[in-house]
Formats: C-alpha cells, structure tokens, sequence
C-alpha cells in the first residue's frame, strides 16, 4: 500500500479517509436509493401520477444549491485549508436532515420535499470535499487503485446500513407494521449508522494543505480564484472534455441511483423488502466492481476503464427495457451494480490526475457541479418522462440509455496523458 501513497502518509490516514466513504453511503443507499425514494412516491405522495417528478425535483433543487455553492466553497478549502472543518460541518447537517426524515408520514409532502433537500445540499457538499483530500493521499500513478478502495469500501457501507435496516423491516413487518410505521425508523437507523463511522475520519484524517490566503477578504478572494479557474480553461481542455462527459454519463447513473427502487416497485412489482434485497445484492457487485476495476484501471488507463463500464452500462438499460420478469431484472440490477462501483471510481480517479496540485479542492468542487448538474439533468428527465406519459418507466428507462451512449462518444475525444502535462505544467 505504501507504493501507491504520497510521502507521508500512513496507511491508517487513507483507511480514515476511505471510512467517510463507508459512513456516507448509507445515506444515498437507503434514502436516496432503496427505501425513501419508493415511500416518498408510494406512501407520502401516495401514488400521485406527479409523485416521481416530485421526487427528483426535490433533488434537482439540492443539486441546483450544490452546483451554485460548490466552487466557492472549493476555494475557500483551498485558501484557507478548511476542508476537515467543512466536512465537520456539511456531515453534522446530513446526517440531522435523515433524523428529521423521520419524522414524515403519509400526506407530509412539504415536509419530506423540504427535508430532502435540506440533507442532500449536506450530502452533496460533503462528498465534493471529502474527494479532495484523495490527491493529497495518493500518488497521480496510484489514484485509481486508491480511489476504488474509497468506493468499495464506501458499497460495504452501504450494505451494513441496509442490512440493518432489513433486519428492522422483516422484524416489523412480522408485528404488522405498515411502511407508514417502520420506514421512519429506517431513518434514525441511517443517520446513526453515518454518525459513528464517520467519527474516524475526522479522528484520524489530516488536513495537510496550507493556508493560502488571510482570512480578511475571504468571499472576494474565493470568487476571484473561482473566476481566475475559469480564465485559464484553455489550459485544461482534457479536464473539460471530461467534465463534459461525467455531465453526459452521470446523468444516467444518478438516474439509476435515484430511481432503481421506484422502478423495481412501479414497474416490476416489487415490495419494500424485495427491493432492499435487490439493492443489497447490488452494492456486493458494486463493491467488487470498484475493486477488481480499481486494480485494473492504472494498468488499462482511465480512459478505457470507464468506456468499458459505459459499454456495460448501456447493456443493463437494454434488459431493464426489454425484461417483463423479475430475473431479467436482477441480472440488469446487478449489471448495474458492477458499472456503478467502477465508473465512479473511474471517473473521480481521472479527476484528480487531470487536477493542478494547488488547485484540488476548487477542481473537484467542479467534479461535484458536473456531478450534480448530471444530478438534475438524468433525473428530471425520467421523473419528467414518466409524468408526461402517464408513469410509463420502461419509456424513462430507455432515455436513460442515451445518457450513456452519448458519453461514450464525448469520452473518445478525452487524452489523459496530454491533459496530465498541462495539469502540471499550470500556474
């Protein structure tokens, strides 16, 4: 492990480091994928037909708040080397919003809009700065090994935490409980579960980067590195083209993300805990996507890394369409899985080593803006689709196929190696 670190830095750091990946997974995974996302749309909008939309607007508007403050927020981390406090600050929010989650039932619909954007501005924020930290950990040659062992630890995360929310559903379920009464509690098991793991990271993990900047000025002086960021643009049209491309493929993913649950029980008819089932055998596969990738990508390049994952990715929409039973649906669910581990370690990895060396909290607050801004994009096109045609998911499905057909073509004209030098040679 030492061969793949930046001198300095002890193997312990970098698994602290990887632990915010394990305690913030459970968010995404039961909130935002597996159990909230399908009560919103079942139980508290109560099969309205713009129930789904609904559902990923209260998204877009999170990733509309994230994509505006990412870059400032960056730049201050960078000037003044407060990207642990932030992350002390963005963690403590999230994981109080999934608390208050629980307190939504059937009807509350301004409450759980409202409640969900709330945690998933601190969500968001809070994964834009933890990613970070990954060029100051590892070396440029080594960035995709230990990006992927952030992200596989991050699925086994997740799992834990659905597997416990599991065990509290088929227990409640077995008293006669109904969603209205035990999907709540789901919440306070997740926000519990981000709260403890994470407490590592901040326990351990160092802030290694310097203060560039007094504190007087601090707003001006962020905006103003923001802006110089955008001027030297020609310097980094590799990085561009990417950002470019995340926007384009992550819109297919969070769409996958967002609405794997609803689809499971909208379209093919699954329960509650049939999809925290699905969704547990999916984080496995993910996790050791992001693993058996990880290892291959600084050898394959990242480039053909992540085109790979793309070919897949567009595989499992095609069964996802074309299946009509639950095995077909499994199989996608798991293709899925595998695609979903690799393609985000891929592309964070590819991030960094595309990243000046003074500049890695403001460039990746611009991975998180494309990040997001595929957020809105996938998702409202789905939620959109299905409104307009009157909850046909299989139609939303398909578009979401394009996502990923058209970041393939954009990834083409991506050079990694010639976007490294100019990473380099900057400022």
């Amino acid at each position: 492990m030492s061969s793949a670190l930046q001198p300095g830095v002890r193997p312990r750091e970098v698994f602290a480091w990887a632990m915010y990946d394990f305690a913030n997974s459970g968010y995404t995974t039961v909130v935002v994928t597996a159990v909230f996302n399908a009560y919103f749309v079942g139980v508290v909008f109560a099969g309205r037909s713009w129930g789904t939309f609904a559902w990923t607007l209260a998204l877009s508007i999170s990733y509309a708040l994230i994509i505006f403050t990412a870059p400032i927020l960056g730049a201050y981390a960078d000037a003044h080397a407060a990207k642990k406090k932030l992350l002390a600050i963005t963690t403590s929010g999230c994981v109080l919003g999934t608390a208050l989650l629980s307190l939504v039932g059937p009807g509350d619909l301004a409450l759980a809009f409202a409640l969900i954007v709330l945690s998933n501005v601190f969500f968001g924020t809070g994964e834009n700065i933890v990613a970070a930290f990954l060029p100051e950990l590892a070396r440029g040659e080594a960035m995709g090994k230990v990006s992927a062992w952030g992200w596989s630890l991050g699925y086994f995360g997740g799992l834990i935490t659905l597997a416990g929310c599991l065990a509290f559903v088929i227990w409640a379920r077995g008293q006669g409980q109904t969603e209205a009464q035990f999907v709540p509690v789901t919440m306070l098991i997740t926000a519990g579960a981000f709260a403890v793991a994470s407490s590592f990271t901040f326990l351990v993990l160092k802030e290694r980067a310097l203060p560039q900047l007094a504190k007087k000025g601090v707003a001006v002086h962020a905006l103003a590195r923001v802006a110089e960021t955008l001027r030297h643009a020609a310097q980094f049209k590799d990085l561009l083209r990417f950002l470019g491309c995340i926007v384009l493929f992550q819109s297919g993913v969070q769409t996958v993300i967002a609405l794997a649950a609803i689809y499971a029980q909208e379209a093919m008819g699954f329960t509650t805990q049939d999809t925290i089932v699905l969704v547990l055998l999916v984080n496995i596969t993910a996790c050791l996507g992001a693993l058996a990738f990880g290892q291959w990508q600084d050898r394959l390049g990242h480039r053909k890394t992540l085109a790979l994952t793309l070919v897949g990715w567009c595989g499992m929409v095609a069964i996802a369409y074309l299946t009509t039973g639950r095995g077909g649906f499994w199989v996608a669910a798991n293709i899925a899985g595998l695609c979903l581990g690799a393609s985000q370690s891929a592309g964070r990895a590819l991030v960094g080593y595309l990243t000046p060396a003074d500049r890695h909290a403001e460039f990746f607050g611009l991975w998180g803006l494309a990040v997001k801004l595929a957020s809105i994009l996938g998702p409202l096109t789905y939620g959109l689709v299905t409104w307009l045609t009157d909850n046909d998911h299989r139609t939303a499905m398909l578009i979401t196929g394009v996502f990923f057909v058209l970041g393939l073509v954009v990834l083409k004209s991506v050079d990694p190696e010639r976007g490294r030098l100019a990473a380099t040679a900057a400022f």
